[in-house]
């Protein structure tokens, strides 16, 4: 029910350094979110074309979605939380790096041919 979702302007890093960040990715939203693992699904978009600040520099764009609310202090320990291991993994900026945080209601969430909800 987690998502955490990445794309980015980098093209191809090392499949093993993909593998390693989108595990370190479930474990964390987990954790910030309350909800088990084996909920959690990563995903993750290289060689994106993407413009930030006018520039084609490095950048990312991740999304975050989950079922129930999120409080602020949960999406700002995020923001700072996967900004960091984003820059640590790709080497892209902190100030290039823009997150989307989304509630969903448990009806507007499927999975094994029923809803949340």
């Amino acid at each position: 029910m987690p998502l955490i979702k990445v794309q980015t302007s980098v093209s191809n890093p090392e499949k093993s350094q993909v593998e390693s960040m989108l595990k370190v990715l479930s474990a964390k939203l987990a954790k910030h979110t309350g909800k088990p693992e084996s909920y959690v699904m990563t995903a993750f978009e290289a060689g994106v074309p993407m413009t930030f600040a006018g520039t084609t520099e490095p950048v990312c764009y991740i999304e975050i979605k989950s079922v129930g609310t999120m409080k602020p202090e949960q999406t700002k320990a995020m923001s700072q939380d996967f900004c960091q291991e984003i820059n640590q993994f790709l080497n892209i900026p902190k100030n290039r790096i823009y997150l989307e945080f989304s509630d969903a209601q448990g009806s507007m969430w499927g999975w094994n041919s029923t809803t949340f909800g």
